[in-house]
């Protein structure tokens, strides 16, 4: 058996694989599952933080997911409750809002990005 660490949307977990006897290949794949998450993890970090704030009211993702739909644009005026962007989590299809009334002034993601639940998304003024 071996003791793997991995760390999944900032959640880690400890994970013991038991190799069969019957192939080495199984073996031999299970290792590589859990490199490739860590690598796919700092990605989403970067994306958001590469983006300027440009306004003072901070539209963040509410969980974890892919950037689905951006619905406005930069200079377009928003009320409050007002969908700015459309994050897919587990196939469900989730608004992030505009918090109050006010103009976009940064979208700091694009359609395709991860982002993690708290990722600054957007901003208004």
């Amino acid at each position: 058996m071996k003791n793997y660490t991995i760390t999944v949307n900032g959640s880690v977990y400890d994970v013991v694989v038991e190799e069969g006897q019957t192939s080495g290949a199984p073996a031999a794949a299970a290792p590589a599952a859990p490199r490739a998450v860590p690598k796919a993890a700092p990605a989403p970090a970067a994306a958001p933080a590469a983006g300027g704030a440009a306004g003072s009211i901070k539209i963040e993702a509410g969980a974890a997911g892919k950037v689905f739909k951006i619905e406005a644009n930069v200079g377009q005026a928003v009320k409050k409750g007002d969908a700015v962007v459309i994050v897919e989590a587990m196939k469900m299809e989730i608004p992030v809002v505009a918090p109050e009334d006010g103009t976009v002034a940064s979208i700091n993601v694009a359609v395709g990005d991860a982002v993690e639940a708290g990722a600054l998304l957007a901003t208004l003024k």
